[in-house]
């Protein structure tokens, strides 16, 4: 069993923003696989679903981000979760759009829900994928640019990170982090031609 942890804020009027790019890739992820998210007894909605036999579960946590560890925490005792079977899906305002980054460990980066999963499950080696929500070119608050929605001129570029990410996340599912790490050095390198 692997679990997925998308970063977000519940709530309609959350939605779309960059902040909850780790839901809506978590969203994107159980849509392709025709999986439903159904709510728990937990601070979490869960979608469980199973690839060439490997279950899975995604996670939705129900908590505001900066609490999201207690959820975090929640998961890895409800499933009995080595770390390196949990992965974390959040937003970067330090990658551009159309990036997207693996990384196994780590500090928090300034991000709030990074920092409580952190703290409450006590390290900093969590598998994460990080997805590009970009920094504002106006002068405004970090705070107001993740909270404010995508455009409609970046969500194609969006849909094409969540494609690339949903490889990434499948292959964690059937292989854990050295099957990530080698589909992700694949993209980099199909990516690299095509730009060249």
């Amino acid at each position: 069993m692997r679990a997925i942890i998308g970063i977000g804020n519940p709530g309609s009027c959350y939605q779309f923003n960059r902040h909850n790019a780790g839901f809506m890739l978590v969203d994107y992820f159980a849509k392709l696989n025709s999986i439903n998210f159904i709510p728990s007894k937990y601070n979490y909605y869960q979608a469980s679903g199973t690839i060439d036999k490997d279950n899975y579960v995604l996670i939705k946590p129900t908590t505001y981000v900066n609490k999201i560890g207690i959820a975090a925490a929640e998961v890895v005792e409800n499933f009995n979760l080595p770390r390196e079977d949990l992965l974390i899906v959040c937003d970067d305002v330090y990658l551009g759009i159309g990036s997207f980054r693996v990384k196994l460990s780590g500090g928090d980066g300034g991000h709030n829900g990074l920092s409580s999963i952190i703290y409450h499950l006590n390290t900093i080696d969590l598998p994460r994928i990080k997805i590009g929500v970009g920094r504002s070119t106006e002068e405004k608050k970090l705070a107001d640019h993740v909270l404010s929605d995508f455009n409609i001129e970046e969500e194609p570029i969006l849909s094409n990170v969540f494609k690339n990410s949903s490889t990434l996340i499948r292959e964690f599912i059937t292989g854990g982090t050295n099957k990530m790490l080698e589909a992700n050095s694949k993209l980099f390198n199909e990516e690299k031609e095509n730009f060249n």
